[in-house]
């Protein structure tokens, strides 16, 4: 899923809520949201990323199109949320 999102060119929603990615997941999010330009839209609820909070975070600050993120029931702690907000 990681490399598709990498060179899409089309897809502007995704929504991978109960897939439990985890950690490793939530880090090939980041990658591809250091490089992706089309998603606007992103649903990561219930998939248990955790630290994978504070990744997120970090690639959001390349990401500029990004518009929608939903991290419902992760666990992402008071830091990752911070790290969000």
């Amino acid at each position: 899923v990681a490399y598709v999102l990498s060179v899409n060119g089309v897809l502007t929603t995704l929504n991978l809520y109960y897939n439990e990615i985890g950690l490793k997941g939530a880090k090939a999010i980041a990658e591809v949201l250091h490089v992706n330009k089309m998603l606007t839209t992103l649903d990561l609820s219930w998939n248990k990323i955790g630290e994978g909070g504070k990744v997120i975070a970090e690639a959001l600050k390349d990401n500029r199109v990004l518009t929608t993120l939903h991290l419902y029931d992760n666990n992402i702690g008071p830091e990752g949320a911070k790290a969000i907000a």
